[in-house]
């Protein structure tokens, strides 16, 4: 979805619903970011909130030596999930019913549902697919994610019906400071049109947050969009496994396009505890946990001080 809250559709630039922050303090952070002596290398000329680098299968093909037919059916399972006038990214995740996504996605800044009922919208063959979510299913590590901390800020759902002719993104082993990642997502209300999937590959530079045995937050060089939260990061062999969901950036003038740097950067959440446990459940055929804060009572994410208003995260609006 586009811009809510410095979560993008991945925190600043995530769903189209929410205008972007005009600084990090506006943004509200306040955790202490632990940053890698990589990560305070020289800036990687990176457009956190423009579309140098984003490229179309076609492009992304042609640059990776691949087939593009071929590169968009792999990655088929990158879809949009439309809630009503908003709008975010997200993907079929382990069984061709299950899909993976940011919480705000589904949730708006009061925590009520952006709609009735959201879709799935992905293409195959050239041919767009448009499958309804099964609402009483998503589970998320919070149903109010603008109040929390951005590292619980995820989201698993069921369809109302699989999609046997699309492979699910298989779920990545280890995500590590300095990893080669891929960002591949649609949704991204300022390049071409919303429906459009971009591929990149970037670096993720620096662990930034993390749960208690459970999901942490990497900051990455990815450029991103309004409307693109949720999207995958795909890491492991040939990077083909999710590893990850853009969430939202953090930016002392997000006004300006600017290089990443530690105070200029988008961020992702990692599928590992609750997480990961949710979306092995959803595509077990058990019974799906109920929506609660990934954080177990007692708990806070490290550094964590108050409810996480310190990113961006947003939804787009059509």
């Amino acid at each position: 979805m586009k811009n809510v809250e410095y979560r993008l559709f991945a925190a600043a630039l995530c769903l189209a619903a929410a205008p972007f922050a005009t600084s990090t303090a506006e943004a509200g952070v306040t955790q202490q970011v632990k940053f890698s002596a990589a990560a305070r290398l020289e800036p990687t000329k990176v457009l956190v909130l423009g579309s140098e680098r984003r490229a179309n299968a076609e492009q992304y093909a042609a640059r990776q030596k691949l087939d593009a037919g071929a590169l968009k059916q792999s990655h088929a399972a990158s879809g949009l999930i439309q809630c009503g006038r908003a709008h975010g990214a997200g993907q079929l995740t382990l069984s061709n019913n299950v899909i993976t996504t940011a919480a705000h996605v589904f949730f708006d800044e009061r925590g009520a549902k952006r709609a009735r009922v959201c879709q799935f919208v992905t293409e195959v063959d050239g041919k767009k697919r448009r499958i309804a979510v099964d609402m009483s299913s998503i589970v998320a590590g919070s149903a109010k994610p603008y109040a929390v901390k951005a590292i619980n800020d995820w989201a698993v759902a069921r369809l109302a019906q699989p999609l046997d002719d699309v492979k699910p993104y298989e779920l990545a082993d280890q995500l590590a400071v300095e990893q080669t990642v891929e960002f591949v997502s649609r949704g991204h209300s300022d390049w071409r049109d919303a429906e459009t999937m971009s591929f990149e590959a970037c670096r993720l530079r620096a662990q930034t947050n993390q749960l208690k045995g459970g999901a942490r937050e990497f900051a990455f060089d990815c450029g991103t969009g309004d409307g693109a939260s949720g999207g995958a990061v795909l890491a492991g062999e040939q990077r083909a496994k999710l590893g990850a969901i853009l969430v939202g950036w953090r930016s002392n003038d997000p006004s300006r396009i600017g290089p990443y740097s530690t105070s200029n950067y988008n961020f992702v959440v990692s599928v590992e505890g609750a997480f990961r446990e949710a979306v092995l459940a959803a595509a077990g055929n058990g019974t799906l946990p109920a929506t609660a804060s990934a954080t177990p009572a007692g708990e806070k994410a490290e550094g964590d001080k108050a409810a996480d208003s310190e990113q961006r995260r947003s939804a787009g609006r059509d």
